[in-house]
C-alpha cells in the first residue's frame, strides 16, 4: 500500500516537473524573441538614421568642396581640402575609437541583454 503511495507521488512529482519545464522552454523563447526583435528594431534604426547622416554629410561635403572652391579660385583644391579634413577626421576616429564605440555599445547591449523581468 505505501509503495502504491509512493509511486502515485513519483508520477505527480514527474508530471509537475515536466510541467515545470514546459513553462520554463516557454519563457526563455519569449524572452530570447524579446531580445532578438529589440535589436532589430535598434539595427534597423542605427541603419536608416546612419543612411540620413550620409546622405548630409554627403551633400554638405559638396557645399563645402564648392565653397573652399571659390575661395581658393579652384575647385580642384576645395575637393582636396575637403579630402584633407576627412582624412584627420578619420585618424582621430581610428586614435580614439574604443572609448567612442565600446563602452556606449557595452553599456547599451547590457541594458537590453541584463534586464530581468
Amino acid at each position: 500500500m505505501a509503495f502504491e503511495e509512493v509511486k502515485e507521488n513519483a508520477e505527480d512529482l514527474k508530471n509537475e516537473a515536466k510541467k515545470l519545464i514546459e513553462a520554463n522552454l516557454e519563457y526563455y523563447k519569449l524572452w530570447g524573441f524579446k531580445i532578438a526583435m529589440k535589436s532589430t528594431g535598434m539595427m534597423l534604426k542605427l541603419f536608416l538614421l546612419a543612411t540620413m547622416l550620409m546622405i548630409v554629410t554627403l551633400f554638405f561635403s559638396i557645399a563645402l568642396a564648392l565653397a573652399l572652391g571659390y575661395w581658393f579660385n579652384n575647385f580642384a583644391y576645395g575637393f582636396l581640402a575637403v579630402g584633407f579634413i576627412y582624412l584627420v577626421l578619420a585618424i582621430v576616429v581610428y586614435k580614439v575609437q574604443d572609448k567612442i564605440v565600446e563602452g556606449p555599445m557595452l553599456s547599451q547591449f547590457s541594458r537590453i541583454f541584463l534586464k530581468k523581468y
